[in-house]
């Protein structure tokens, strides 16, 4: 990489190497400055040469990246028929981008609109990016996979399960089937995970590269398809949770698993309290701790705790926790759709409630945080680090404190139908809210995309690094 920045050493990408990494608030320092990144390049060793120099004067990204297409054919061959024919949509869709830029209209990134119901408006010319869809790339033995970003979540599930593998940080689907069903780009830009992320780690973990188009319609690639590819700033993660502020998702390439050899539920008539308590305590233990729930079900305490690792380490774990404990064992045919239910937000505690003042609330806590005493009902999930409740709109300011005193934060999550214009998040920090700012000013200088984005603080691109 070069760059022309005074006192900044200059390092040339080779075959077997990349540049030296530079912190983000050097690039940024640039932009501050009325300098401009020429380039913007996390590299995959031995892949692509992207230069980088600053110029006075002048507040853009300009890179100079090879066409992602490069690098999926081997020398001297012809690109697959299904790449020749892809290219043109891509750039259809840059020269979109470039007209929307210069006429400063709203473009809104929609795959198969699964998650339409968080955002506080629909604002924007749609562009629709479930016509690029299909596995590019799948290597079993290698844990990796690269996909289009319209492709179907269901449809890259099913494909990992015919190899024995998995998503192991299980996105929500919210709508499985029809014009609803969530996209695999949808999925990267809203940055949700499901109930076990403590465990296994959130979206944003397992993405190793991905190719956007920026607000200027360029074409540009970041990260790679192995687990160390990066060197300075790791801008594919970046763009898990942005929700398409920062540029348009056309490929990514992401880390699956292989399926857990042995799953268990069990379930405990505990209080919140109690159930808090005994959780921290397995927490400490060196129990294959997976995922879990609570909630008040028929009037009573429930605690539901999956296990999931090798058959011997879940037998054991089942007949530890039952001694310490009273509690059953669920049957994996009845308790597999549960979790399922619990991940896309249809267990019966999200019914919409009869009252129509009533939003659902998400709180981000730590798992340590101790019982929210307030006055609505709660599903707490401990791995997932969160509280959902029902709430009225009036109670926003009193939420968002009893957040912020646990060290978190809260938002709102499906607003009634009377408050859907309301901000959904509290304000970020000030300089969390200036970066935030800034990363936008360089990626989409003219603020076409998504002018709504997602409300959930989780899902911001700065809040969440």
């Amino acid at each position: 990489m070069r760059c022309n920045n005074p006192g900044v050493n200059t390092t040339a990408v080779h075959q077997q190497g990349a540049a030296s990494p530079r912190s983000m608030a050097h690039w940024l320092g640039c932009a501050h400055r009325g300098q401009t990144l020429a380039g913007v390049g996390i590299f995959s060793a031995g892949i692509r040469r992207v230069q980088c120099s600053a110029q006075p004067g002048r507040s853009s990204i300009q890179a100079n990246v090879e066409n992602s297409f490069a690098d999926k054919a081997a020398p001297g061959l012809p690109l697959p028929a299904t790449m020749r024919t892809m290219e043109p949509l891509l750039q259809s869709w840059t020269e979109r981008v470039r007209q929307a830029a210069a006429s400063r209209a709203g473009l809104r990134i929609r795959g198969g609109g699964s998650k339409d119901f968080m955002a506080r408006s629909l604002q924007g010319e749609r562009l629709d990016t479930r016509e690029y869809a299909g596995i590019t790339s799948y290597e079993p033995s290698e844990l990796v996979v690269t996909v289009r970003a319209g492709t179907p979540l269901a449809e890259l599930e099913a494909a990992l399960a015919e190899q024995g593998q998995c998503l192991a940080f299980e996105p929500p689907h919210f709508a499985r089937s029809g014009p609803a069903s969530a996209t695999v780009g949808g999925m990267v830009a809203a940055g949700l995970s499901g109930p076990a992320r403590a465990s296994v780690g959130g979206v944003r973990d397992y993405v190793l590269g991905l190719n956007l188009i920026n607000g200027r319609g360029e074409l540009l690639s970041f990260g790679g398809q192995v687990m160390k590819n990066v060197a300075g700033y790791d801008v594919s993660r970046l763009m898990v949770g942005a929700a398409g502020t920062l540029g348009l998702i056309t490929e990514v390439s992401l880390k699956v698993l292989p399926v857990a050899p042995a799953q268990a539920s069990l379930v405990f008539e505990l209080d919140q309290a109690l159930a808090l308590a005994q959780l921290h305590r397995w927490g400490g233990q060196p129990l294959p701790l997976n995922a879990s729930c609570w909630v008040r079900d028929s009037g009573r305490g429930r605690l539901f705790v999956r296990l999931r690792g090798a058959v011997a380490a879940v037998e054991a774990a089942c007949h530890k926790m039952l001694a310490q404990v009273s509690g059953t064992r669920m049957d994996n045919a009845q308790a597999g759709p549960d979790w399922d239910a619990c991940r896309d937000l249809r267990l019966p505690f999200f019914a919409p409630p009869s009252a129509p003042e009533l939003g659902l609330w998400r709180l981000s806590v730590a798992q340590t945080a101790p019982l929210l005493e307030l006055p609505w009902e709660q599903l707490v999930e401990w791995h997932g680090a969160q509280r959902w409740l029902w709430a009225p709109i009036a109670a926003t300011q009193a939420l968002r404190e009893a957040a912020l005193q646990a060290g978190g934060h809260a938002s709102l999550f499906i607003a009634p139908g009377a408050a859907s214009g309301l901000e959904r998040r509290a304000p970020l920090p000030g300089a969390l809210e200036r970066i935030g700012q800034r990363l936008k000013a360089e990626f989409d200088p003219a603020g076409i995309f998504n002018p709504e984005p997602l409300p959930d603080q989780d899902s911001h691109p700065v809040a969440t690094q």
